[in-house]
């Protein structure tokens, strides 16, 4: 049996047995493998997890009807189960790469090399990846040491730290913060966005811990990040690059089965326009500053527009119009003071912001360090290459922005109700809908921190890692419900109470730390008819 849900206006999920067992996750593996299959025109991304299938598309090009109809298609057919490869990855397990290898043991009341025997003697199935690029969740770890998480999460995992939490295994594939119990680590590249395919490990693949004596030193030589250089013809210099300044496209999509966030611009109306403007691709690089903007050298002559927040934008001293191109002369330096309002910014040249695509995006995901400059916000002294100047092609007068930005403190947001609303009281949506919630300072480009009154969920029931969804509203156990954006997980396991529509993520995008949300629930066509006419808007350029 299997049951498809919407999430949100551009995604739904396909629901199988909600157990963690290798057949059902053989299944859902099957079926996201059909999809692909189908080819559908407008499918951005098709994701399996432990007991389901997320399938993202572009509301625009695919129709709901459609999507379903194709879905379906691949759940009824006759399951093509593909044998996974089997991987063998060495572990050093203890000394400093194992830090937690005594609490294990002190846990199952084995000795250490009784853990490391049980933990190295089974073969362990990879049921999916997320929580970071290549980030592989394997299971199932032998009963007796199922340590739970630490009681709190480290700042700092080293890449390659092999852990257990319960009955999970995994290799962290980066440097993060994580809670699981680290009992070795292994120097084998799990993840490496130069090769093909980027991720070392599958969905439905076979992994073997193999012991192995210490071959090198595991102690870290943190190095300062070198200015980003180019040999572009053209280019600008960051002189100060503000508060959080990124390169960003409109996402990485395509790579999330293998843990990789889309990132991209988190306010893609604002992205466009500035691109539309100097008469680029929707899809060129802009930067993306965040509520302080840098300062930053015009190297070449080009020109430049900038939409989205007004930060305050001068050139040479001289105001910088909004929403409108401007001829910027070499040696012309480009400053941002006094924010009006909105929160992030969009700085686009004539021939886009030039930096290696990484995954075929030049998109910023700094947690992973991917895209962009040497995959980090901007440091003073990097140099951005340009591409080869065009000729604009926008209006050469000032427009208004395609969203409507919040210049009150705050902004409603509508949305559809998420797949896992049955997770909460019946009340849930009129709970969310009547109460105005804060953006907290610790809010970012994965998530907004919201506090208000406490959303409950239905007691004793909880959720088994699934897809996560841009838009949506997760409420961990708490009640203080977590606004996913760009940079937001692919997986998680909090349920989805809602989602916002796609037509006001942008507006979503400029609301800072401070500012208050109110949510109201809309329905599809709603939330199509609001995305046509904003796309319509973005379309009406002269």
């Amino acid at each position: 049996m299997a049951t498809i849900r919407e999430a949100g206006d551009s995604a739904v999920i396909l629901e199988l047995e909600p157990v963690i067992r290798p057949d059902i996750n053989a299944r859902a593996i099957a079926i996201a493998n059909a999809m692909r299959d189908d080819a559908l025109a407008g499918i951005r991304d098709v994701v399996s997890t432990y007991r389901s299938v997320a399938v993202y598309f572009d509301p625009l090009i695919a129709d709901l009807r459609d999507v379903v109809a194709s879905l379906e298609r691949a759940a009824e057919a006759p399951a093509a189960f593909a044998e996974g490869d089997t991987i063998e990855i060495p572990v050093e397990y203890g000394n400093q790469g194992g830090p937690d290898l005594a609490d294990v043991a002190a846990f199952a009341r084995k000795r250490e090399d009784e853990v490391i025997a049980l933990h190295s003697g089974r073969d362990y199935h990879v049921f999916m990846l997320g929580f970071l690029p290549g980030f592989a969740y394997l299971g199932t770890v032998d009963s007796s040491i199922a340590a739970p998480r630490r009681p709190s999460p480290r700042p700092r995992v080293a890449a390659g730290s092999v852990g257990i939490a319960g009955a999970q295994t995994a290799v962290y594939p980066s440097d993060s913060p994580g809670g699981w119990q680290i009992i070795g680590r292994t120097f084998t590249r799990m993840f490496d966005a130069a090769r093909w395919p980027a991720a070392l490990l599958t969905a439905g693949d076979t992994v073997r811990f193999v012991p192995a004596s210490q071959q090198r030193t595991l102690e870290t030589t943190l190095v300062k990040p070198a200015p980003h250089a180019t040999t572009a013809s053209r280019s600008i210099s960051v002189v100060d690059p503000g508060l959080f300044t990124t390169v960003q496209d409109l996402g990485r999509w395509g790579h999330q089965a293998s843990g990789v966030p889309i990132s991209g611009a988190m306010d893609w109306i604002a992205h466009r326009t500035a691109n539309a403007l100097v008469g680029n691709d929707p899809a060129a690089a802009t930067l993306e500053a965040t509520l302080a903007g840098p300062k930053l050298r015009i190297e070449q002559r080009t020109t430049l527009a900038i939409a989205g927040a007004d930060l305050g934008a001068t050139l040479d001293g001289a105001r910088v119009p909004h929403c409108a191109p401007l001829s910027c002369p070499t040696g012309s330096i480009l400053r941002f003071s006094n924010r009006t309002f909105g929160a992030r910014a969009y700085i686009a040249f004539d021939g886009g912001v030039d930096v290696p695509r990484v995954l075929a995006s030049r998109s910023t995901h700094a947690l992973s360090r991917m895209g962009g400059a040497s995959g980090r916000t901007l440091l003073p002294g990097d140099r951005l290459g340009l591409g080869p100047s065009n000729q604009p092609v926008g209006r050469r007068r000032p427009i208004a922005d395609a969203a409507v930005y919040p210049r009150h403190g705050g902004a409603v947001l509508r949305v559809i109700p998420g797949p896992q609303h049955d997770y909460f009281p019946p009340d849930a949506l009129d709970r969310l809908q009547r109460t105005r919630f804060i953006v907290t300072p610790q809010s970012n480009r994965m998530g907004y921190r919201l506090q208000g009154e406490a959303i409950p969920r239905l007691p004793d029931r909880e959720m088994i890692s699934d897809a996560a969804f841009t838009g949506a509203i997760q409420v961990p156990s708490s009640g203080e419900p977590i606004l996913l954006m760009a940079d937001r997980q692919t997986t998680g396991g909090y349920p989805q109470l809602a989602v916002v529509i796609t037509a006001d993520l942008a507006i979503a995008a400029q609301l800072a730390p401070g500012d208050w949300i109110e949510f109201r629930v809309c329905s599809r066509a709603e939330a199509l008819s609001a995305l046509v006419a904003q796309e319509a808007r973005l379309l009406a350029f002269d």
